[in-house]
C-alpha cells in the first residue's frame, strides 16, 4: 500500500491508500519541535501505520511525504518552507536512512494538486491549477497526471508574484513573510484578508467568521469579501494566461466559502487573454485530506519499490 504523510505546523497525518485509493488507515499525532524530532516522528508515524495495516494482510509498498517547502535542486536541503525548523537538512535523505526504505519528498500544494488530478475535482483534465488558501498560498501544476516540479523547484509558487492590476490604494501592498510587498500571498491568505477586514472596519475577525457575517448581511464583511474576490480573480486570471488550465481546484481553510465559486469565473473574465473561458473552478473533491492522499500518489504503481 502507498502510504502518504502530510507534515503541518501542528499536526502530523498519515494514511495509506489501497489499489483501488481506498483510505485503509488514517493517524494523527502532534508536531514535534525541532528536525530530528520531526524526523523521528515521521518515521515513527509510518511504522504505526504498517503496524496497522499488516493484520489485514497489507504492507507499506512506498512513502510520499508533503511539506511546507521544497527540496532545493542545487543543494537537496529543504528551502522556503514556512517551517523554518525543516530549512538547510536533507530532509528526504534523512527520511530514507530513518526508514530503510526510498522516500519521495515533495510540496504541500503539489501534493495537493496530484490528489485532486488523479481521483478528486481535476480527475480526467489533461492540465489542473491546484490552489492552497490558507495560512499562506501555494500552487500545483499537473499536467497529464505529472506533478511539474521545475527547474528551481518552484513551479505553481504564484503567491510570490505580485498581485496583478493593482490599484493605486494597493500600492505597494502589505509585506510578505518573504520580504517583499504586494505579494498574492499577503493580499490572499487567511491573515491576509483578516488584516485587510481590520484595516477597513477596525475588526479582528478570522476570514470564517467574515464570511459567515457576509452571509448573514453585514455590508463590511460583504464588502471585505468582495475586494477579496476582485484580487482572487485577477490573480487566478494571470494564471490562466500563462498556464490555460482546465481546471483550478481551490484547497485550504479559504476555499470553503462558498460564493467565491459563483463570483471569481465572473470576475476574471476581463483580465482573461481569450474570446472564450472553458477553465472550470472547483472545489476540492478531498477536501482537508488533499494533501496526505497526493503524498501518497507521489509513487505510481509501476515505480513502486519491491
Amino acid at each position: 500500500m502507498r502510504v502518504g504523510i502530510d507534515l503541518g505546523g501542528t499536526k502530523i497525518e498519515g494514511i495509506a491508500l489501497d489499489p483501488a485509493g481506498g483510505v485503509a488507515a488514517r493517524l494523527r499525532r502532534p508536531t514535534p519541535e525541532g528536525y530530528a524530532r520531526t524526523v523521528s516522528g515521521i518515521a515513527e508515524l509510518v511504522e504505526e501505520i504498517g503496524a496497522t495495516i499488516a493484520p489485514r494482510g497489507g504492507r507499506v509498498a512506498s512513502v510520499g511525504v508533503g511539506i511546507p517547502g521544497a527540496i532545493s535542486p542545487a543543494t537537496g536541503l529543504v528551502k522556503n518552507a514556512n517551517a523554518t525548523a525543516l530549512i538547510g537538512h536533507p530532509l528526504d535523505r534523512d527520511l530514507t536512512a530513518a526508514l530503510g526504505r526510498p522516500v519521495r519528498v515533495a510540496n504541500d500544494a503539489n501534493c495537493f494538486t496530484v490528489s485532486e488530478a488523479a481521483d478528486g475535482a481535476g480527475r480526467g483534465a489533461n492540465t489542473v491549477f491546484g490552489v492552497i488558501l490558507g495560512t499562506g498560498v501555494g500552487g500545483g501544476v499537473v499536467v497529464a497526471g505529472r506533478v511539474l516540479t521545475g527547474a528551481n523547484a518552484i513551479a505553481g509558487e504564484w503567491g510570490h508574484n505580485p498581485l496583478p492590476r493593482p490599484a493605486d490604494d494597493e500600492r505597494p501592498g502589505p509585506r510578505c513573510y518573504c520580504g517583499r510587498l504586494g505579494c498574492v500571498e499577503a493580499f490572499l491568505s487567511g491573515p491576509g484578508l483578516s488584516r485587510d477586514h481590520r484595516q477597513a472596519t477596525g475588526r479582528s475577525e478570522t476570514p470564517e467568521a467574515i464570511a459567515a457575517a457576509a452571509e448573514a448581511g453585514d455590508r463590511e464583511a460583504d464588502a471585505s469579501l468582495a475586494r477579496y474576490e476582485d484580487r482572487l480573480a485577477r490573480a487566478l486570471a494571470s494564471v490562466i494566461n500563462l498556464l490555460d488550465p482546465d481546471v483550478i481546484v481551490l484547497g485550504g481553510g479559504l476555499s470553503k466559502i462558498a460564493r467565491l465559486y459563483r463570483a471569481i469565473p465572473l470576475l476574471w473574465v476581463p483580465h482573461v487573454f481569450s474570446d472564450r473561458i472553458d477553465t472550470v473552478l472547483k472545489p476540492p473533491v478531498h477536501g482537508d485530506s488533499s494533501g496526505v492522499r497526493g503524498a501518497a500518489w507521489l509513487w505510481s504503481p509501476e515505480e513502486l519499490p519491491a
